[in-house]
């Protein structure tokens, strides 16, 4: 962050001020007698201003979201967390990681916030741009008197909200100590590399930013919407061991709108299949064409993104067989309207309704929809193994919410808007953007 962007009102020759100007917000700071603000901003503020903003942990596919904050004489990193499943519309959870101020004049402390023993010793290292590391010095105040079946038990309930006896699904059971099993070895040591919130532009479909997801058995995760041009992508931000944080789980192509059945058509899941296969067809069809030359394809993939596309009347082939990868809730969607009425714009909702056996794990889903487009969703074995592009359908529910029916699975994932604000996480440029989305992709390719 540029030192600009922080402005302070200090008086000359006086101990620190306690009100302290940062960004558009005003601080309340204890008076501390013997401090001077020198100090503070050359030992604290200064030093560690490269840390604020928003940041992805490296913790294999899990990933995670980091946001690191001036709070007081404090600087605190915050582990953001989504809402115990399946509450998608619940709001965030975060704990601290780390903490760093001023216990004396002329000496930064960092403190490891992790474990449930109070501050203890730990160290920040500022690795490169936009990368910086932690490490615990005393990991033995991360331990339990339980021995670690407490702290799983503890990690549970703060997690899932739950306790193990609570989980009669046996995979799911399996993936919850898995990862306890994974992130609990890293003992908040641990690489985080900078993220941006996408940019948002007049013409987007909705304002861009981060969404809680329903995964199936993994849970919610964290995934940022963007737009880019004629397409529009989730990435995940947190992951699990099939799709991995930094992936591509959906992508939307705003160039082909869908227009499904009536309501009651609508709870044929086949009917589904049959307009969206189709569509998939026509889309394949245009990429060879435009590939082959501007011949016999010219006007070709330029349809309006408010223009509904009906699938043909003709039945197209079988769904293919579901393939194993990660699981989703299932949902699907209403016929969009005509385009003049532009519900998207005007706030018109279309009825929708769950295709019989699109699996949910969340039933307070939106019975109404703006529109809906055809869409790629990302799936794969377990450890990221044979990852495959298949068809879906992205619904528009309103501005925070939207969702995905994945084909393959029979499943749908509702997506509802992460309302916490964040600062110091603008892209400097939509390429500086574009940029950070390539770097997380390919730590876990």
């Amino acid at each position: 962050m540029k030192l600009t962007q922080l402005s302070y009102a200090v008086p000359k020759n006086t101990g620190i001020n306690p009100r302290v100007k940062s960004g558009r917000f005003m601080k309340i700071l204890p008076d501390y007698e013997h401090m001077e603000y020198r100090d503070v901003y050359t030992c604290l503020l200064h030093r560690y201003r490269h840390i604020l903003g928003l940041w992805q942990p490296d913790i294999g596919p899990y990933g995670g979201l980091l946001n690191v904050v001036v709070d007081g004489l404090f600087i605190i990193g915050w582990m953001y967390l989504p809402p115990h499943d399946p509450h998608v519309d619940d709001p965030m959870r975060f704990k601290p990681l780390f903490r760093v101020h001023l216990m004396e004049r002329k000496s930064a402390t960092v403190e490891c916030m992790y474990g449930h023993r109070g501050p203890h010793n730990g160290h920040i290292q500022i690795v490169k741009k936009d990368e910086f590391s932690t490490k615990c010095n005393q990991t033995d105040h991360h331990r339990m008197s339980g021995g670690r079946q407490e702290e799983f038990r503890t990690w549970l309930r703060e997690e899932w909200g739950r306790t193990l006896e609570d989980i009669f699904h046996e995979h799911m059971q399996e993936l919850i100590l898995m990862k306890f099993i994974y992130t609990s070895q890293y003992d908040n040591c641990l690489t985080y590399r900078r993220i941006y919130l996408p940019p948002s532009h007049p013409d987007d479909l909705i304002r861009p930013g981060l969404f809680k997801g329903t995964y199936g058995s993994h849970g919610l995760e964290i995934v940022m919407l963007s737009f880019h041009g004629k397409c529009a992508r989730g990435t995940k931000i947190t992951g699990d061991p099939n799709i991995p944080a930094g992936q591509q789980t959906v992508e939307i192509d705003l160039m082909h709108r869908i227009q499904l059945p009536d309501v009651e058509s609508l709870r044929n899941f086949s009917e589904l299949s049959r307009i969206v296969l189709e569509v998939r067809e026509q889309v394949r069809q245009e990429q060879q064409q435009q590939e082959n030359g501007p011949e016999d394809g010219e006007g070709r993939g330029q349809q309006s993104p408010r223009e509904p596309q009906r699938g043909p009347a003709q039945p197209s082939a079988e769904l293919p067989a579901e393939k194993g990868g990660e699981s989703r809730d299932g949902e699907a969607e209403a016929a969009a309207p005509p385009a003049p009425e532009q519900p998207a714009q005007s706030g018109q909702g279309q009825p929708f309704v769950l295709p019989v056996g699109v699996s949910s794990r969340n039933e307070d889903y939106p019975r109404t929809c703006r529109m809906c487009f055809y869409g790629t969703g990302l799936i794969a074995g377990h450890g990221f193994t044979s990852p495959e592009r298949t068809p879906g359908v992205f619904i528009l529910f309103d501005e925070d919410r939207f969702g995905f029916i994945w084909l393959e699975l029979k499943s749908f994932s509702l997506y509802s808007r992460v309302q916490a604000t964040f600062q110091n996480a603008e892209a400097p440029s939509p390429q500086a953007f574009e940029e950070m989305l390539k770097n997380i992709q390919s730590l876990t390719s």
